[in-house]
């Protein structure tokens, strides 16, 4: 077991820093959807979700 540790040290390693930046990711969107910021560039004129989307932004501005 620990000869197959060595043999692939770096892709484990490369693989480890991968895993650790897209959880960074992911925690940051949850952390901005958490806030009440969005992804998207705020053009809902077509988007189908428009109504909803927005809506505890719209709701603060009130």
């Amino acid at each position: 077991m620990i000869e197959w540790i060595a043999n692939n040290a770096g892709t484990l390693a490369v693989s480890a820093v991968l895993l650790i930046l897209v959880g960074l990711a992911v925690a940051k969107m949850i952390w901005d959807r958490k806030q009440g910021k969005s992804t998207c560039s705020m053009g809902c004129g077509g988007c189908p979700m428009s109504g909803t989307c927005h809506k505890k932004q719209e709701e603060k501005r009130t």
